[in-house]
């Protein structure tokens, strides 16, 4: 017989961000739970506010099932001496099993003679089982921060306030401190803040829906966006939308109501980005825009509770805003008094790292890498994107940057249209910090991007030369994330770049602020951004075989190695790749260290490896041009044009002759055969591709 397990933790009010990882955590380990018990289930459900954390498996059994175990022990010679006595090993091995020797078997196995104990298991039943499991499963759900209460030694997000647990409507007999497990959740906790009994999920879910809390996620979600959408057409206007600020506000009520507020007009001055930054970051308000998307001076709150008196509450929230805009516009206008290029100095007392200098040395760094990576790339915009990185960095020392740091860029690119600097220049400057997470927005601008690659490789050269490299799940200084940014930048336009050169050139302008080897500091720094890249490609979808046939073998312009992986895969479906894969891997075997490549025809005594040679330097002619103007499937469809030459030189060839002559010129065939092959990738890693070796 199956049951309903309903679980409830009630909390003081839990950090919005906590919510969605708790959830997804307690699902996780409870499903792992269960299926190590062998505790058989349907499904599990999740659900949580502010105040609660949720969780329900349907179609929970009742009892464990009985279970047979056999568990084979010492050898029999090991276990019983020469008088049939049994040694430390049998006794040791009963002990273990809590079993005597009566309950002993002798088997046979392959390996000879051997104990066995056969024990049976009577299951446990459900209830017994989660009162022990449920403490420790609590206690468990990692949180960003965590803290202590009333003395007890335990921890959770906040203060555990009430627990609810019923199995087959039955309370669950456990206790965390000084709470015991109850039947009972709590309404709203100004609306309805008295205890509620509970009869199972169904019922929790309706009862305090009646007591207004809406515990389930996704309905309390919609009923946000309902609630922000009503109050913004009261306004006239709608909610500029904001996917992120509507699943935060859904984690912080338990009963949403929307409250329309209004702001003085002359703070519509101010740039939108600010506007919306002041109101969404720190108030959690939404933005009202008009029918052309024009910002009106408005916005919407969310209320956790009904309100008597709506105008009170929109007052209250219009005073707080003004507060906070009145200061913006102050930063604002003052910002503007000084211009950006006169505050480059105040970068020299801003810390980028420790070890590597101030934002003022980097700036100058960046300027120079920026001109190298033009000069490679695109000398057309050489002045505009060494201006831009530049004053890139310059309003980190303003005022409003200084009250809102998520606007960096966006204010310097405000600041230098202001000051007359081109809108390229000024694009440039807000796009260089793009992408600010992954999957985000990518530079646009061929200059914004430029900007955007030297500020990335001239963070992770620094780092790496000074050994602060990311380890595990430890990263300071968000390398990787860097990492990830540059290769999705230099792909999204197609840049020829040459990595190796541009972190040879970084770790160059450091001079000597750093303390590791150039040479192996240089090879880390390549090595690390292949396994982002390696990783990304994969991620993506793309077959691991064909990313492992280019990159193990070249990495350095990722434009062409992402054009090698594309051509290896287009051409891989063909059998005749595949077999010449799997031939090309015995090359590979074969010739292993051996790394002469020039021929003698003289020594070509059989007429298969005359023949494997004469096609040989045939397709090598045809190859090497397609190849260095970059048709690489092109060029692999001249390769396949040696697939029965080799097969033929493998059926007929003693490659391995007593003859030391006649073996190393064979060998120098293949492994000229094998360079050629290189040129594109190690396709011999795809000979799996299709499940064979």
């Amino acid at each position: 017989m199956n049951h309903e397990f309903l679980l409830e933790i009630g909390t003081e009010e839990i950090p919005a961000g906590y919510i969605e990882p708790a959830l997804q955590y307690m699902r996780e380990s409870m499903d792992r739970k269960l299926k190590e018990l062998s505790l058989s289930f349907d499904s599990i459900k999740t659900a949580a506010t502010p105040r609660r954390l949720t969780l329900c498996v349907s179609g929970l059994c009742v009892r464990q099932p009985d279970r047979r175990e056999e568990v084979l022990g010492p050898p029999k010679k090991a276990a019983f001496d020469q008088e049939n006595k049994p040694t430390k090993a049998a006794m040791g091995f009963v002990s273990s099993r809590n079993a005597s020797l009566d309950d002993i078997r002798i088997v046979t196995t392959p390996k000879g003679e051997y104990l066995m104990l056969v024990q049976e298991h009577t299951g446990e039943n459900t209830a017994d089982l989660l009162s022990r499991l449920l403490p420790e499963f609590i206690l468990s759900i990692p949180f960003a921060k965590s803290m202590r209460w009333s003395g007890f030694r335990t921890s959770f997000a906040r203060p555990i306030q009430w627990l609810l647990a019923l199995f087959a409507g039955k309370v669950v007999d456990f206790s965390i401190n000084n709470l015991s497990a109850g039947n009972s959740t709590r309404g709203h906790r100004f609306m309805a803040p008295q205890q509620i009994p509970v009869e199972n999920y169904g019922h929790y879910i309706e009862t305090l829906r009646a007591h207004h809390v809406i515990v389930d996620i996704r309905e309390r979600r919609e009923l946000v966006e309902k609630e922000v959408v009503r109050a913004a057409a009261e306004s006239g206007g709608r909610i500029v939308a904001d996917s992120e600020l509507l699943d935060t506000i859904t984690n912080l009520v338990e009963f949403p109501v929307g409250i329309k507020g209004s702001f003085d007009e002359k703070f519509l001055a101010l740039p939108r980005e600010v506007l919306i930054t002041s109101m969404r970051v720190h108030q959690k308000y939404f933005t009202v825009a008009d029918g052309s998307g024009s910002l009106m001076p408005n916005f919407v709150a969310v209320n956790n509770t009904r309100i008597a008196e709506v105008s009170t509450a929109a007052a209250g929230h219009e005073r707080v805003l003004r507060a906070r805009l009145e200061d913006a516009l102050f930063f604002f206008k003052e910002d503007k008094q000084k211009k950006l290029e006169d505050r480059l100095t105040e970068l020299s007392g801003v810390v980028f790292q420790a070890q590597l200098g101030s934002m003022f040395e980097k700036t100058v760094r960046l300027e120079k890498l920026t001109a190298f990576l033009c000069r490679e790339i695109a000398p057309a915009v050489e002045e505009t994107a060494v201006r831009a990185a530049r004053l890139a960095k310059a309003d980190l020392v303003t005022g409003m940057v200084g009250e809102f740091p998520t606007l960096q860029g966006v204010m310097g690119k405000y600041y230098a249209l202001h000051e007359g600097e081109s809108s390229e220049v000024a694009e440039a400057v807000q796009e260089h910090y793009l992408p600010v997470r992954a999957e985000s927005a990518l530079p646009v601008n061929i200059a914004g991007a430029l900007v955007s690659i030297a500020d990335r490789i001239d963070t992770i050269a620094g780092c790496f030369g000074i050994g602060k490299i990311p380890t595990g799940t430890t990263d300071p200084y968000g390398l990787r994330r860097h990492a990830l940014a540059l290769l999705h930048i230099i792909s999204a336009h197609s840049f020829p770049l040459s990595l190796s050169a541009c972190v040879s050139e970084a770790l160059d302008l450091y001079g000597d602020k750093l303390t590791e080897d150039r040479q192996k500091t240089t090879k880390g720094v390549i090595d690390f951004i292949k396994g982002r890249c390696m990783n990304d490609l994969i991620a993506k979808g793309m077959a691991q075989e064909a990313v492992d046939a280019v990159l193990t073998t070249t990495f350095d312009d990722v434009v062409d190695c992402r054009k090698r992986i594309d051509a290896l895969i287009s051409i891989s479906t063909r059998e005749t790749f595949t077999l010449l894969a799997g031939a090309f891997k015995r090359v590979i075997n074969i010739i292993k260290d051996h790394a002469q490549v020039d021929v003698s025809p003289p020594l070509l005594l059989e007429e298969a490896e005359r023949r494997l040679y004469d096609v040989y330097v045939e397709v090598r002619a045809k190859v090497e041009p397609l190849v260095r103007e970059k048709r690489y499937e092109e060029a692999l469809e001249k390769i396949l044009e040696m697939k029965e030459p080799v097969d033929s030189f493998f059926d007929t060839v003693m490659v391995m002759s007593e003859d030391d002559k006649l073996r190393n010129n064979r060998l120098s065939l293949l492994a000229a055969i094998a360079q050629l092959f290189l040129r594109i990738g190690d396709f011999s890693r795809m000979y799996t591709l299709t499940g064979n070796e």
